[in-house]
Protein backbone atom coordinates (compact mmCIF):
# COMPACT_ATOMS: atom_id res chain seq x y z
CA UNK A 1 0.00 0.00 0.00
CA UNK A 2 2.78 2.44 0.92
CA UNK A 3 4.66 1.73 -2.30
CA UNK A 4 1.49 2.21 -4.36
CA UNK A 5 0.70 5.53 -2.66
CA UNK A 6 4.23 6.80 -3.18
CA UNK A 7 4.02 5.81 -6.84
CA UNK A 8 0.67 7.57 -7.33
CA UNK A 9 1.05 10.72 -5.21
CA UNK A 10 4.67 11.51 -5.98
CA UNK A 11 5.69 14.74 -4.24
CA UNK A 12 2.06 15.70 -3.63
CA UNK A 13 -1.39 16.11 -5.18
CA UNK A 14 -0.73 19.50 -6.74
CA UNK A 15 -4.25 19.89 -8.17
CA UNK A 16 -5.98 19.37 -4.82
CA UNK A 17 -3.46 21.61 -3.06
CA UNK A 18 -4.20 24.48 -5.47
CA UNK A 19 -7.99 24.15 -5.53
CA UNK A 20 -9.26 22.91 -2.14
CA UNK A 21 -8.64 24.38 1.35
CA UNK A 22 -6.61 22.05 3.60
CA UNK A 23 -9.25 22.16 6.33
CA UNK A 24 -12.14 21.13 4.04
CA UNK A 25 -14.00 18.03 5.33
CA UNK A 26 -15.96 15.86 2.89
CA UNK A 27 -17.90 12.62 2.80
CA UNK A 28 -17.86 10.23 -0.14
CA UNK A 29 -19.48 6.93 -1.10
CA UNK A 30 -17.70 4.09 -2.89
CA UNK A 31 -20.03 2.44 -5.37
CA UNK A 32 -19.78 -0.62 -7.60
CA UNK A 33 -20.69 0.15 -11.22
CA UNK A 34 -21.22 -3.50 -12.17
CA UNK A 35 -22.27 -6.82 -10.63
CA UNK A 36 -19.40 -8.47 -8.77
CA UNK A 37 -18.05 -10.51 -5.89
CA UNK A 38 -16.67 -7.97 -3.44
CA UNK A 39 -13.05 -8.39 -2.34
CA UNK A 40 -10.62 -5.95 -0.74
CA UNK A 41 -12.58 -4.18 1.97
CA UNK A 42 -9.76 -4.35 4.52
CA UNK A 43 -7.26 -3.21 1.90
CA UNK A 44 -9.59 -0.34 1.00
CA UNK A 45 -9.78 0.80 4.61
CA UNK A 46 -6.04 0.49 5.15
CA UNK A 47 -5.22 2.66 2.15
CA UNK A 48 -7.16 5.56 3.63
CA UNK A 49 -5.76 4.89 7.11
CA UNK A 50 -2.18 5.01 5.77
CA UNK A 51 -2.91 8.35 4.09
CA UNK A 52 -4.66 9.80 7.15
CA UNK A 53 -5.47 7.87 10.32
CA UNK A 54 -8.32 10.33 11.03
CA UNK A 55 -10.36 9.30 7.99
CA UNK A 56 -13.56 7.60 9.10
CA UNK A 57 -14.30 4.42 7.14
CA UNK A 58 -17.82 2.93 7.26
CA UNK A 59 -18.31 -0.45 5.52
CA UNK A 60 -21.72 -1.07 3.96
CA UNK A 61 -21.20 -4.45 2.31
CA UNK A 62 -19.59 -7.76 3.30
CA UNK A 63 -16.36 -9.20 1.94
CA UNK A 64 -17.13 -12.03 -0.47
CA UNK A 65 -20.71 -10.93 -1.01
CA UNK A 66 -22.38 -10.93 -4.41
CA UNK A 67 -23.27 -7.35 -5.25
CA UNK A 68 -25.49 -5.75 -7.86
CA UNK A 69 -24.51 -2.72 -9.90
CA UNK A 70 -25.07 0.53 -8.01
CA UNK A 71 -24.47 -0.87 -4.51
CA UNK A 72 -22.69 1.47 -2.07
CA UNK A 73 -20.01 -0.69 -0.44
CA UNK A 74 -18.51 1.90 1.95
CA UNK A 75 -18.37 5.56 2.84
CA UNK A 76 -15.39 7.65 3.92
CA UNK A 77 -15.35 10.93 5.80
CA UNK A 78 -12.42 13.24 6.51
CA UNK A 79 -10.15 15.85 4.98
CA UNK A 80 -10.72 16.28 1.25
CA UNK A 81 -6.94 16.34 0.65
CA UNK A 82 -6.51 12.94 2.30
CA UNK A 83 -9.47 11.23 0.64
CA UNK A 84 -8.55 12.46 -2.83
CA UNK A 85 -4.92 11.41 -2.36
CA UNK A 86 -5.96 7.86 -1.45
CA UNK A 87 -8.79 7.52 -3.94
CA UNK A 88 -7.00 6.05 -6.95
CA UNK A 89 -4.84 3.50 -5.11
CA UNK A 90 -7.83 2.41 -3.03
CA UNK A 91 -10.00 1.90 -6.11
CA UNK A 92 -7.22 0.25 -8.11
CA UNK A 93 -6.68 -2.44 -5.49
CA UNK A 94 -10.39 -2.89 -4.81
CA UNK A 95 -11.18 -3.17 -8.53
CA UNK A 96 -8.47 -5.71 -9.21
CA UNK A 97 -9.12 -7.92 -6.19
CA UNK A 98 -12.87 -7.91 -6.83
CA UNK A 99 -12.12 -8.86 -10.43
CA UNK A 100 -10.06 -11.85 -9.28
CA UNK A 101 -12.73 -12.95 -6.79
CA UNK A 102 -15.53 -12.51 -9.34
CA UNK A 103 -13.80 -14.53 -12.05
CA UNK A 104 -12.86 -17.24 -9.56
CA UNK A 105 -16.48 -17.49 -8.36
CA UNK A 106 -17.58 -17.87 -11.98
CA UNK A 107 -15.22 -20.83 -12.44
CA UNK A 108 -16.16 -22.38 -9.09
CA UNK A 109 -19.88 -22.23 -9.81
CA UNK A 110 -19.33 -23.66 -13.29
CA UNK A 111 -17.84 -26.92 -11.96
CA UNK A 112 -20.59 -27.60 -9.43
CA UNK A 113 -21.60 -30.27 -8.40
CA UNK A 114 -18.25 -31.93 -9.17
CA UNK A 115 -15.69 -32.17 -6.36
CA UNK A 116 -12.84 -30.73 -8.42
CA UNK A 117 -11.02 -27.74 -6.92
CA UNK A 118 -10.31 -24.58 -8.91
CA UNK A 119 -6.81 -23.37 -8.08
CA UNK A 120 -4.63 -20.44 -9.04
CA UNK A 121 -1.04 -20.50 -10.33
CA UNK A 122 2.16 -18.50 -9.81
CA UNK A 123 1.20 -16.31 -12.78
CA UNK A 124 0.58 -13.32 -10.55
CA UNK A 125 1.40 -9.63 -10.82
CA UNK A 126 4.79 -8.90 -9.21
CA UNK A 127 4.35 -7.66 -5.66
CA UNK A 128 0.64 -8.56 -5.48
CA UNK A 129 0.76 -12.33 -5.01
CA UNK A 130 -0.46 -12.39 -1.40
CA UNK A 131 -3.43 -10.18 -2.24
CA UNK A 132 -4.30 -11.93 -5.50
CA UNK A 133 -4.23 -15.36 -3.91
CA UNK A 134 -6.32 -14.03 -1.03
CA UNK A 135 -8.88 -12.86 -3.62
CA UNK A 136 -8.93 -16.33 -5.18
CA UNK A 137 -9.88 -17.77 -1.78
CA UNK A 138 -12.60 -15.15 -1.35
CA UNK A 139 -13.97 -16.26 -4.72
CA UNK A 140 -14.15 -19.87 -3.53
CA UNK A 141 -10.98 -21.14 -5.16
CA UNK A 142 -7.82 -22.64 -3.68
CA UNK A 143 -4.17 -21.62 -3.72
CA UNK A 144 -1.81 -23.97 -5.55
CA UNK A 145 1.48 -22.83 -4.01
CA UNK A 146 2.53 -19.44 -2.73
CA UNK A 147 6.20 -19.72 -3.70
CA UNK A 148 8.84 -22.14 -5.00
CA UNK A 149 9.76 -23.22 -1.47
CA UNK A 150 6.33 -24.67 -0.74
CA UNK A 151 6.44 -27.97 -2.64
CA UNK A 152 8.47 -29.98 -5.16
CA UNK A 153 7.03 -29.52 -8.64
CA UNK A 154 9.09 -31.13 -11.40
CA UNK A 155 8.27 -29.30 -14.62
CA UNK A 156 9.29 -29.70 -18.25
CA UNK A 157 12.35 -27.47 -17.95
CA UNK A 158 13.66 -29.45 -14.98
CA UNK A 159 13.37 -32.61 -17.09
CA UNK A 160 14.97 -30.90 -20.07
CA UNK A 161 17.99 -29.94 -17.99
CA UNK A 162 18.32 -33.36 -16.34
CA UNK A 163 17.42 -35.39 -19.45
CA UNK A 164 14.53 -37.16 -17.73
CA UNK A 165 14.50 -39.20 -14.54
CA UNK A 166 14.66 -42.78 -13.32
CA UNK A 167 14.07 -41.89 -9.67
CA UNK A 168 12.69 -38.97 -7.72
CA UNK A 169 14.75 -36.76 -5.42
CA UNK A 170 14.67 -37.47 -1.71
CA UNK A 171 11.79 -35.36 -0.49
CA UNK A 172 12.19 -33.50 2.83
CA UNK A 173 9.57 -34.37 5.44
CA UNK A 174 6.34 -32.44 5.05
CA UNK A 175 6.75 -31.63 1.35
CA UNK A 176 4.46 -32.89 -1.39
CA UNK A 177 5.76 -33.77 -4.83
CA UNK A 178 4.12 -33.08 -8.19
CA UNK A 179 5.25 -34.03 -11.69
CA UNK A 180 4.22 -32.25 -14.88
CA UNK A 181 3.51 -34.39 -17.96
CA UNK A 182 2.49 -33.51 -21.50
CA UNK A 183 1.35 -36.86 -22.92
CA UNK A 184 0.18 -40.31 -21.85
CA UNK A 185 3.61 -41.94 -22.08
CA UNK A 186 5.02 -39.35 -19.69
CA UNK A 187 1.97 -39.83 -17.48
CA UNK A 188 2.44 -43.60 -17.21
CA UNK A 189 6.10 -43.10 -16.38
CA UNK A 190 5.32 -40.53 -13.70
CA UNK A 191 2.59 -42.66 -12.13
CA UNK A 192 5.10 -45.41 -11.34
CA UNK A 193 6.72 -43.12 -8.78
CA UNK A 194 3.44 -42.52 -6.90
CA UNK A 195 3.75 -38.72 -6.63
CA UNK A 196 1.15 -36.79 -4.69
CA UNK A 197 -0.01 -34.98 -7.85
CA UNK A 198 0.51 -35.32 -11.59
CA UNK A 199 -0.13 -32.22 -13.67
CA UNK A 200 -1.65 -32.90 -17.10
CA UNK A 201 -0.36 -29.90 -19.01
CA UNK A 202 -2.11 -28.84 -22.22
CA UNK A 203 -3.48 -32.33 -22.86
CA UNK A 204 -6.62 -32.82 -24.92
CA UNK A 205 -9.88 -34.04 -23.44
CA UNK A 206 -9.52 -37.64 -24.68
CA UNK A 207 -6.06 -38.00 -23.17
CA UNK A 208 -7.23 -36.49 -19.88
CA UNK A 209 -10.00 -39.11 -19.78
CA UNK A 210 -7.51 -41.91 -20.50
CA UNK A 211 -5.16 -40.63 -17.80
CA UNK A 212 -8.01 -40.62 -15.27
CA UNK A 213 -8.96 -44.19 -16.25
CA UNK A 214 -5.37 -45.37 -15.86
CA UNK A 215 -5.02 -43.64 -12.50
CA UNK A 216 -8.27 -45.13 -11.22
CA UNK A 217 -7.59 -48.69 -12.37
CA UNK A 218 -3.86 -49.19 -12.20
CA UNK A 219 -2.26 -51.48 -9.63
CA UNK A 220 0.33 -48.77 -9.11
CA UNK A 221 -1.95 -47.01 -6.66
CA UNK A 222 -3.62 -50.01 -5.01
CA UNK A 223 -1.52 -49.70 -1.86
CA UNK A 224 -0.85 -46.01 -2.06
CA UNK A 225 -3.08 -42.95 -1.62
CA UNK A 226 -4.46 -42.00 -5.00
CA UNK A 227 -2.25 -39.70 -6.99
CA UNK A 228 -4.29 -36.57 -7.60
CA UNK A 229 -4.70 -35.31 -11.15
CA UNK A 230 -4.34 -31.63 -11.96
CA UNK A 231 -5.32 -30.24 -15.35
CA UNK A 232 -3.56 -27.10 -16.49
CA UNK A 233 -3.01 -25.06 -19.64
CA UNK A 234 -5.55 -23.43 -21.92
CA UNK A 235 -8.42 -23.74 -19.45
CA UNK A 236 -11.44 -21.57 -20.17
CA UNK A 237 -15.14 -21.49 -19.35
CA UNK A 238 -16.01 -23.30 -22.60
CA UNK A 239 -13.97 -26.41 -21.74
CA UNK A 240 -14.32 -26.33 -17.96
CA UNK A 241 -17.46 -28.45 -17.49
CA UNK A 242 -16.23 -31.29 -19.68
CA UNK A 243 -12.92 -31.44 -17.81
CA UNK A 244 -14.58 -31.31 -14.38
CA UNK A 245 -16.92 -34.19 -15.32
CA UNK A 246 -13.96 -36.53 -15.97
CA UNK A 247 -13.14 -36.82 -12.30
CA UNK A 248 -9.87 -34.94 -12.00
CA UNK A 249 -9.01 -33.38 -8.65
CA UNK A 250 -7.63 -29.95 -9.51
CA UNK A 251 -7.98 -27.48 -12.37
CA UNK A 252 -5.42 -24.68 -12.26
CA UNK A 253 -6.25 -21.46 -14.07
CA UNK A 254 -3.71 -18.73 -14.76
CA UNK A 255 -6.41 -16.35 -15.97
CA UNK A 256 -7.63 -15.87 -12.40
CA UNK A 257 -4.61 -13.68 -11.64
CA UNK A 258 -2.59 -12.81 -14.76
CA UNK A 259 -5.20 -11.19 -17.00
CA UNK A 260 -8.48 -10.85 -15.15
CA UNK A 261 -10.77 -7.90 -15.91
CA UNK A 262 -11.03 -5.37 -13.08
CA UNK A 263 -14.42 -4.46 -11.63
CA UNK A 264 -15.43 -0.82 -12.05
CA UNK A 265 -15.86 1.12 -8.80
CA UNK A 266 -16.20 4.86 -8.26
CA UNK A 267 -15.71 7.23 -5.34
CA UNK A 268 -18.39 9.92 -5.40
CA UNK A 269 -18.18 12.96 -3.14
CA UNK A 270 -21.56 13.80 -1.60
Amino acid sequence: IRHSLLEDIGKGDITTELTIPKSKIIKANIITKEDCVLCGMEVLERVFQVVDKNIKFIPKAKEGGKLKKGKTIASVEGKAHSILEGERVALNLLSHLSGVASKTREYVEMVEPHKVKITDTRKTMPGLRELQKYAVRIGGGFNHRMALDEMILIKDNHLQVTAGYTQLPKVPKGYKIEIEVENLDEFKHALKFKPDVIMLDNMNLDDIKKAAEIRDNTSFTSHHPKTKLEVSGGINLDTLKDIAAIGVDLISVGELTHSVKAIDFSLEVL
